[in-house]
């Protein structure tokens, strides 16, 4: 019984993968400061770490653009 379950959950999820995924994913922003240039932007994908002169200059994840870009006004790294 246990076996035929797990079978149809995994043959659901390789048929049909769109049924496996949740519905919808939240946008998210984030702020990266360029240490070479001292700039901070948005990002609307997640930063990548193993970028040398890049870096995330705050762990908060921002719903908005907006709300992003206000931030980035209230940071310290990104007033330099």
């Amino acid at each position: 019984m246990k076996r035929s379950l797990l079978c149809a959950a995994l043959t659901l999820t390789l048929v049909c993968p769109g049924f496996a995924q949740p519905a919808g994913t939240a946008p998210a922003f984030y702020i990266v400061l360029n240490s070479l240039t001292k700039r901070c932007t948005v990002a609307d994908k997640t930063p990548r770490t193993d970028t040398p002169n890049i870096t995330v200059a705050s762990d908060t994840i921002y719903k908005t653009r907006a709300e992003a870009e206000a931030a980035i006004k209230t940071l310290m790294p990104c007033k330099q």
